[in-house]
């Protein structure tokens, strides 16, 4: 799915139907996220205001997998930069 902000609600209802589709409550596909039963909530009606790394928990705990394509296009310079401060980030 190519996701931009204007398709975000065919997200969140392809997101209920997978943990449906698997049999699986809010507060299941909580416990095996390690988020919480509002965030699956809100994943699944008000995506916009969910943030991206609990997002990927949920894509993740569902069995699903989040690709970002483009990076590979950046020059090797700005790639490291980008790395290096992402990895700072994330405490690296």
């Amino acid at each position: 799915m190519f996701t931009k902000e204007s398709n975000l609600p065919d997200l969140a209802t392809a997101l209920r139907s997978v943990r449906k589709r698997q049999k699986l409550s809010r507060e299941q596909t909580a416990a095996i996220c390690g988020v919480s039963a509002s965030f699956i909530r809100d994943a699944e009606s008000d995506i916009q205001n969910c943030t991206l790394g609990k997002m990927v928990r949920l894509v993740n705990g569902l069995g699903l997998r989040l690709q970002i394509h483009g990076l590979e296009k950046l020059p090797d310079e700005a790639w490291q930069k980008s790395i290096s401060k992402a990895a700072i980030g994330m405490g690296y």
